[in-house]
């Protein structure tokens, strides 16, 4: 089992940025892919990013593309979200996830029935 504990939403004007945090424990993430997604009252989960846990490959949705930046820490067993140039439209509960599935292309890993173990959530809400 792996549990996922995400922290550093919050409140912030159009413009800004943030950075979550998802730390990891219980079972060592090896070959795992961990995402992030979020989801807005009334709409969809979506996909934001994942990176592979043990080569760092990263992948990003095209809505976040070029504002937002996944990374992880192998030692702190944590993945970053950095996010900047913050829109309103980026208000959501974030969450991050760990698969327990190995291999697959970039885009298999862009829904949330891939990952087996999830967070429980941070607030980001975007003022204009």
């Amino acid at each position: 089992q792996v549990q996922l504990v995400e922290s550093g939403g919050g409140l912030v004007q159009a413009g800004g940025s943030l950075r979550l945090s998802c730390a990891a424990s219980g079972r060592t993430l090896v070959d795992n892919v961990v995402g992030w997604f979020r989801q807005a009252p009334g709409k969809e989960r979506e996909f934001v990013a994942h990176i592979r846990w043990a080569i760092g490959g990263t992948y990003h949705a095209d809505s976040v593309k070029g504002r937002f930046t996944i990374s992880r820490d192998r030692a702190k067993n944590t993945v970053y979200l950095q996010m900047n140039s913050l829109k309103p439209e980026d208000t959501a509960v974030y969450s991050c996830a760990a698969s327990s599935s190995r291999g697959g292309s970039n885009s298999y890993y862009s829904t949330g029935d891939k990952y087996a173990y999830w967070g429980q959530g941070t607030q980001v809400t975007v003022s204009s």
